[in-house]
């Protein structure tokens, strides 16, 4: 290959993903910082690399999760609860994407006018081939047309870029159309010598810097540099014929070792942007992946939010994702997270709310519970809060703050009543005990009492234990059932003696009255009577003893002081019962 031939072909030289190759050393400390220098960037004609926008949104976000981190940790320390906790809205975002947008705008028109200028620069640099061209068409005056050719190459190198796609083939055109006329000129030999010599220096020296970007560190800087050696030595003229290939061979050579370290280099980042955006992926995907909907407590949503801190704290430490994904991937990772910090907000709002609402109805409680405190409607008030005390357990918890001081309150007012109604009960308690010795004593009378053996009216005095036995008050509740069965034993036996003995006494003058015929009816009508009366028991015997299985089935004190009443009364109907088959049987034995 010779030096006139494309010195571009087989070398990249395109530098990919060039905006974002380095990394800006500004440090921002502030969100602020950031939006003033994008504020800075919207109002001047400045430049802005992608780069560059790229740190800015990353310094921004940086500082915000760090201020957010900060606040939280401040608010923790300073005594609050984590369930309390909102974090604070982020004020500059707004203006930051403002500014974001009136700068992306900028830039898309700066590259609009970029490429309309590279097409024109295109335009031009086909029109100045067509002249070289033209100069070549009359050799007979290519001589005196050298001049014409030097300005038309300054003109060339003047122009900048053009569009990318066609520089190749424009470069390639040009060196065909420079090529015809140094073929062309009928320059002295002397003229010839020198103009190749001046070139062979130029591309030599061109040469040497390149072959010394070979002990660059920085290989970015050193490819930008060999691109701008190439520029330049595309636009130095010809060197003699014998020279052209190993002068471009060596060029060649120099340029092959940074394009190859370059390209190492893209390839190593390429690979580890990759391996980036795995390992952000995988972040993401575990936020996404965690069940909000199975989280029921503070402590639940605590641990997995420092699950999620430590992703967040993971992510810093990871560098960039390749350019087409790394706003993506930021995008969806901030999307996650915000996902999950405002489903935690929301909880702790709702159990917020949940808490305040619990607060307000054992306030009512309380309240209610102040205001029976003094009262001396013992049994009345008991049972109120009693109740009271049943729906406080039944509401859940309050807010922690309120929750000793308002169980405090509740608490004192109920021991306030128990503790008053306890004393007034004390002297009711002595008095009971006196009315259970009065109880126990007119039991022990009747205990001594020997039917047969008594004298005087022992019905009149029956009446009259039992109206001083109602007279006396209230006795100790677990003794209540007990005295009055002890009661109830002796006034059975003793009513029992008295109407045994009046059964006789009313059988032996019934007796007496059939035998005389003083009892006004003959024997069949009265044996029918007490036929019908007899009936009239028995009936009435199987209807108690009916209720008797039912009630026996029961266990309560209240049904058992029952069946001892109906046994009572059946007992009575089975005595009657009993007079009546006597009477009955009287009136047969008189009869035969």
């Amino acid at each position: 290959m010779n030096e006139n031939q494309n010195p571009t072909e087989d070398i990249q030289i395109e530098e990919p993903q060039a905006e974002n190759s380095t990394t800006p050393n500004a440090v921002y400390e502030t969100k602020a910082q950031v939006v003033d220098r994008l504020k800075e960037l919207a109002e001047t004609d400045e430049e802005v690399t992608r780069q560059e926008l790229d740190a800015l949104k990353s310094n921004f976000y940086r500082i915000h999760h760090q201020e957010a981190d900060v606040a939280y940790k401040k608010f923790i320390e300073e005594g609050g609860n984590a369930e309390d906790y909102l974090p604070a809205p982020n004020l500059e975002e707004a203006e930051f994407k403002a500014q974001m947008a009136i700068i992306r705008e900028k830039r898309a028109a700066l590259a609009a006018e970029q490429e309309k200028e590279r097409e024109a620069n295109y335009q031009k640099k086909l029109e100045i081939i067509e002249k070289i061209k033209t100069l070549t068409e009359n050799p007979d005056e290519i001589n005196r047309a050298y001049n014409d050719f030097k300005e038309l190459q300054q003109q060339w190198n003047e122009i900048k870029d053009v569009p990318a796609e066609k520089a190749t083939e424009l470069w390639k055109t040009y060196q065909v159309a420079v090529e015809a006329f140094y073929d062309t000129l009928k320059l002295n030999n002397e003229l010839r010598a020198y103009d190749f010599k001046k070139n062979l220096g130029l591309k030599t020296a061109l040469i040497e810097a390149a072959e010394k970007l070979a002990e660059e560190t920085d290989i970015i800087s050193a490819f930008r540099k060999l691109q701008q050696l190439h520029q330049e030595f595309r636009e130095i003229g010809p060197v003699a014929n014998d020279l052209r290939e190993d002068i471009w061979n060596r060029f060649k050579e120099a340029s092959t070792v940074i394009n190859k370290r370059h390209q190492e280099f893209f390839e190593t980042r390429k690979a580890q942007e990759e391996e980036n955006l795995a390992k952000k992926t995988t972040i993401c995907e575990e936020i996404e992946g965690f069940n909000l909907d199975e989280l029921k407590t503070f402590a639940e949503w605590n641990t997995l939010s420092d699950k999620v801190t430590a992703l967040q704290a993971e992510w810093k430490t990871i560098g960039f994702a390749p350019q087409k994904m790394n706003t993506k991937i930021f995008e969806r990772f901030r999307q996650a997270c915000d996902n999950f910090f405002t489903r935690k907000s929301e909880y702790f709002q709702s159990v917020r709310d949940n808490l305040n609402q619990n607060y307000a109805l054992k306030l009512e409680l309380v309240e209610k519970a102040e205001a029976l405190k003094d009262s001396t409607e013992w049994k009345a008030t008991t049972d109120a809060l009693v109740e009271l005390q049943k729906k406080w357990k039944e509401i859940g918890t309050v807010p922690k703050k309120y929750s000793d001081q308002i169980w405090e309150r509740f608490n004192a007012a109920c021991d306030a009543f128990f503790a008053a109604k306890k004393e007034a009960n004390a002297g009711a308690h002595s008095e009971q005990a006196e009315n259970m010795e009065k109880k126990k004593n007119i039991i022990e009378t009747l205990a001594a009492i020997v039917p047969e053996n008594f004298e005087g009216d022992l019905r009149a005095k029956l009446r009259a234990a039992q109206a001083e036995w109602n007279e006396i008050g209230h006795v100790p509740f677990k003794e209540k059932d007990k005295l009055y069965k002890g009661l109830r034993e002796q006034m059975d036996r003793l009513y029992g003696y008295l109407n045994e003995n009046a059964t006789k006494q009313r059988i032996n003058r019934f007796k007496e009255s059939i035998k005389s015929g003083k009892n006004g009816a003959n024997s069949g009508d009265l044996k029918s009577r007490l036929t019908r009366q007899l009936d009239i028991l028995k009936n009435e015997i199987k209807t108690y003893e009916n209720n008797l299985g039912f009630l026996n089935t029961g266990k309560s004190k209240s049904g058992n002081a029952l069946v001892e009443e109906l046994n009572r009364k059946m007992d009575k109907l089975k005595a009657d019962m009993d007079e009546v088959k006597a009477k009955i049987a009287a009136l047969e034995e008189e009869s035969k």
